[in-house]
Formats: C-alpha cells, sequence, structure tokens
C-alpha cells in the first residue's frame, strides 16, 4: 500500500459508537440541573431535550450528504477546501490542532482522574497528573496499532457506558415519583421565555456525533454506513437523554433540581438500593463515561491533521501512515504528546471556551459550504438530504444559536482567540501555500477506494 493513504477497514458499528461515544460525555452529569434551570418547569424541560435533539437532526443531514459526496478523511476541512474557501479551511485546521484536540483531551484525562482521586486520594496532586498521562498513553497504543482494533474497543466502550444510564433509567421510572412533574414557578412570566434557555442549554450536550467524518476515508461502504449512523446516533441520544431528563425529574423534586450542579448523581440518591452508593455510583459512570469519549478523540482528531497534510497544507510529517499498523501514527504522536504537555497545566477548560467560538463559526460555513460543493462537477453524494435548502438552513440557524449564546458568555475572550488564530495561521498558510499550492492545486486528491 502507499505509505500516505488509510485504507477502510471500519463498519456501521464502530462509526456508530464513535458518534455516540463523542457525543454522551462528561457534561451530562450537569446539563440536567443546567437545563431544568433555564427551562423553569418540568415540562419546558423535557420539551427542551426532545428540540435540542432534533435541532441536530438537519445538521447530520448536512454532513451525511457531504460526507458521502467526498468520503475521505478531514470533515469540515475537506469540504471547506472544495467549496473553494481554502484558507478558512487552513484556519480550521490549524485552531483545531494548537487550541481544540489535544486541549480536549488533556481535560478529558483530568476529569477522569479527578473522579479516581474520590476512591484514590493520593491521585489528587502531581501524581495525578501522572496518572492521566498514563490514561492517554495507554488508549493512544490501542488506536496507534490498529484502527480496526480501535474500532472495535470503542464498540465495547460505547456499550459499557450506557450501561449505568440504563440502570438509572430502568430504576428511576420504577421509583419515581409522578407529583414532581406538577412543579410550577412562582412566576408564570418564566414560562413564556424559558423554552429557548432550555434549548440552549442541551445544545453542548448534542454535539459530537460529526466525529465520523473525521474518518470517512477509512469506513467501508461510506454511502450507506456514514448516513446511518449519522442519522441513528441523534435519535439514540436523544431518547437517551430525554428518557434521563424524565427519570431525574421524576426522582428529584424539581425545586431541588434547579439548584443542582450535579443533577445525575443527586437524583441516584432517590433510588432505593443505591442512596448509599450514589456517589460512588455516578463516579464510577462518569469514569466509562469520559473514557469513551477520550478514546473517540484519540482516535478520530488525528486525521483531520493527516488530511491537511496530503494536501500541503501541514507538516508533511502528519501525513505519514504507519507501514505495518496503517495508521496515522506521526500525527497520532504528536497529538498526544501535545496534550500529555498540557496535562501539566491549569486553565484548559477556559482556553477550549475561548476557542470554540471559532469552531462554531466554521461549522456555520460548514453547513453553507454545500451550496457551493453542489456547483463542483464532481459532488455526486450517495445520499441526499430531503428538502436541502430548508435543511441546510435549519442546519446554519442551529448552529448560529448556539455560536451567538457563546459570544454572550465570553464576547470579548472569543474574539481575542479568533484574531489569534487569524494572526498566528494566515502567514503559515500563505508560506504553505507558496510552497506547495500549485502542486496540490494541479490535481485533486485522490479518494481511497
Amino acid at each position: 500500500m502507499s505509505n500516505n493513504a488509510l485504507t477502510r477497514k471500519l463498519g456501521f458499528w464502530a462509526a456508530l459508537a464513535i458518534a455516540v461515544g463523542t457525543t454522551v460525555g462528561s457534561g451530562i452529569f450537569v446539563s440536567t440541573g443546567d437545563v431544568a434551570r433555564a427551562a423553569g418547569t418540568p415540562t419546558i424541560s423535557i420539551l427542551a431535550w426532545i428540540i435540542g435533539g432534533l435541532i441536530a437532526i438537519p445538521q447530520v443531514m448536512v454532513l451525511a450528504e457531504l460526507a458521502t459526496a467526498y468520503p475521505q478523511n478531514g470533515s469540515g476541512y475537506v469540504y471547506l477546501n472544495k467549496a473553494g474557501w481554502r484558507p478558512l479551511a487552513f484556519l480550521y485546521g490549524w485552531a483545531t490542532f494548537w487550541a481544540l484536540d489535544p486541549p480536549s483531551i488533556a481535560i478529558m484525562a483530568l476529569a477522569i482522574v479527578s473522579y479516581l482521586a474520590t476512591f484514590f486520594p493520593f491521585f489528587s496532586g502531581f501524581e495525578g497528573k501522572l496518572l492521566g498521562v498514563a490514561i492517554i498513553l495507554i488508549i493512544t497504543s490501542i488506536h496507534y496499532r490498529s484502527v480496526k482494533e480501535g474500532g472495535l474497543f470503542q464498540v465495547i466502550i460505547t456499550a459499557v457506558k450506557i450501561i449505568p444510564f440504563l440502570i438509572v433509567i430502568i430504576l428511576g421510572f420504577i421509583y419515581m415519583n409522578p407529583s414532581n412533574f406538577s412543579y410550577t414557578p412562582a412566576d408564570s412570566t418564566i414560562v413564556k421565555t424559558s423554552l429557548i434557555g432550555g434549548v440552549s442549554a442541551t445544545t453542548w450536550a448534542y454535539t459530537g456525533m460529526a466525529a465520523i467524518c473525521f474518518m470517512a476515508g477509512e469506513f467501508k461502504n461510506p454511502g450507506r454506513v456514514l448516513p446511518k449512523a449519522l442519522i441513528s446516533s441523534v435519535l439514540i441520544v436523544l431518547g437517551l437523554y430525554t428518557l434521563l431528563a424524565v427519570c431525574v425529574i421524576g426522582l428529584m423534586p424539581f425545586d431541588k433540581l434547579i439548584e443542582s450542579n450535579a443533577a445525575v448523581s443527586e437524583a441516584v440518591k432517590y433510588i432505593p438500593g443505591l442512596s448509599d452508593i450514589a456517589s460512588s455510583f455516578v463516579a464510577v459512570t462518569a469514569i466509562i463515561v469520559i473514557l469513551g469519549s477520550l478514546s473517540s478523540c484519540i482516535m478520530f482528531q488525528p486525521r483531520l491533521e493527516y488530511a491537511m497534510a496530503k494536501d500541503g497544507l501541514f507538516f508533511k510529517r502528519f501525513a505519514k501512515v504507519h507501514p505495518k499498523y496503517e495508521t496515522p501514527s506521526f500525527s497520532i504522536i504528536v497529538q498526544v504528546t501535545y496534550a500529555c504537555f498540557l496535562v501539566f497545566f491549569s486553565n484548559l477548560t477556559a482556553l477550549l471556551g475561548y476557542f470554540t467560538l471559532i469552531q462554531l463559526l466554521i461549522n456555520i460555513m460548514d453547513f453553507a459550504a454545500v451550496y457551493k460543493c453542489r456547483k463542483r462537477d464532481d459532488y455526486n453524494p450517495i445520499y441526499r438530504m430531503p428538502m436541502w435548502k430548508v435543511t441546510t438552513i435549519l442546519a446554519i440557524l442551529g448552529a448560529a444559536w448556539l455560536a451567538w449564546g457563546t459570544f454572550t458568555w465570553a464576547p470579548l475572550q472569543g474574539m481575542i482567540a479568533a484574531l489569534i488564530v487569524i494572526a498566528t495561521g494566515l502567514p503559515v498558510y500563505y508560506y504553505w501555500e507558496k510552497k506547495y499550492g500549485s502542486k496540490n492545486n494541479s490535481s485533486e486528491v485522490t479518494l481511497n477506494s
């Protein structure tokens, strides 16, 4: 095989596991309380979870069409590049590499350590950071050696991470108190404006399905697998979150829920038999859940820089494929090394939040790219979304809503982050474009068969 080509070894279940595994992360443990607080009533809170999931459907439909038109690694970078927005495509990957992907790996590793420290206090300091690095390296070894084995591991860990939620849902329906659903706020005017706030609070919990588009070049039969996995993942996560929200509300008095910062953990205390071990149960659940998300991120994130390097817009060695393991070995090693370095720094969550606004704005451009891509001669998607103009507009509006919410949270920081990306990224882009652009523009990237 070529030394810079990845092969198609993954099937539907791996795609579904990556999409669901990336989406269902640590945020669900606190977002139930956030949504309840923003919604104001039990009914509006449950409705917010449903609408939040429905909003994600047109977004994954747009991505499904783009991914089957260009079934190659790189996701948004590929679509922006095909749309003719090459500088923006580069900035997408530039910001993702330096300020989003490795920091997210570091944050998740530290989150796992924080839950482990509840059982083993020894790992609460510098030792915990060393443990975080060890966790990253162990997961990396799986995905470095084989994409097929990595996919199997992702299927297993995703299945395991869903089990604790199913336990809470089943026991929640058995022991819930129906009177909890009759709560009404003292000020009835809250209901008139709470639905928007509630839906907005769910949006982050539904982010992650698009992870499989970064690996589109490694799925067998991508025209069938990608749309099926994307849409199925939204429906699965929507059902899981909605049922979990219903059970948490049914178990826990709503006035206590809206004041809670650890809603799932506190709701479990209302289940007979689990009340005495609620903290331990949730801690173990969180470890498994975050571990699944960490595995998914280590698996798909290096594919973006691999795609950029193949196209001459990133360091050439990132396009290297291991001759034996057939994985983007150099890209994996560099990203993980960077993430391990970041484990020893604090305030990574704030950094991730500041640069997330840029990512959201570029996501909007991703969805808009379908208008440009549809005019290309090589645009032949196997899957075509229904009512494509309406669906695309809905996808853009949903992303814009989230971007606006992020901007209102940290407007100055978001603008500073954008300036940093542009100021550092554009000179590098023009350098690479001058050095490699003519060569790469002379021919399109060859798709893996």
